[in-house]
């Protein structure tokens, strides 16, 4: 059984998480830790999901789904060992909007918060996370700074369901 939480995700045009998965190659070549995330940028998460985030996720989603994605830097989340090195979004004004409010109405969230971000490499051990980002930066040429959210879904790993809640 999954212990990873529920969550309202955005995912990427196929194209794009193709060329996101030849980075986590490419990274992997380089004696770095393999990624097997699907690339998609989370809006919430919680151990369990009410009803009322899904169905207002379901009523906003639509109407800013697509919405592009542009990268405007790096981050580095986490205080322990094992750290998430991702690229930090920005978005358009109604997906950001949607987003928070949705957020908001996670009990178990961090209330109207949002801050975008497409995870580049999880679980990173802090004293290498320098060298991930120097090879990261090396493989996500200019060409990478723009993407489209081209579909937001509810995943729930613990039955593997997802309900496609905007897009294709």
């Amino acid at each position: 059984m999954s212990r990873s939480p529920e969550n309202i995700l955005l995912y990427l045009e196929a194209q794009e998480e193709a060329q996101l998965r030849g980075i986590f190659a490419d990274l992997e070549s380089r004696g770095f830790p393999r990624q097997n995330q699907t690339p998609h940028i989370s809006i919430t998460f919680a151990p369990e999901l009410s009803d009322e985030v899904a169905r207002r996720a379901a009523q906003l989603l639509p109407a800013a789904v697509p919405a592009s994605l542009r990268r405007v830097g790096t981050v580095v989340f986490g205080t322990k060992r094992k750290q998430t090195v991702a690229w930090l979004m920005e978005t358009t004004d109604d997906l950001e909007i949607a987003a928070r409010e949705i957020s908001a109405l996670n009990i178990h969230g961090r209330g109207p918060r949002w801050i975008p971000h497409l995870t580049m490499g999880l679980r990173i051990p802090r004293e290498i996370v320098p060298d991930y980002v120097r090879a990261l930066d090396e493989l996500g040429s200019e060409h990478q700074l723009e993407f489209t959210a081209a579909r937001a879904g509810l995943w729930k790993p613990k039955i593997q369901q997802l309900t496609l809640l905007a897009g294709e």
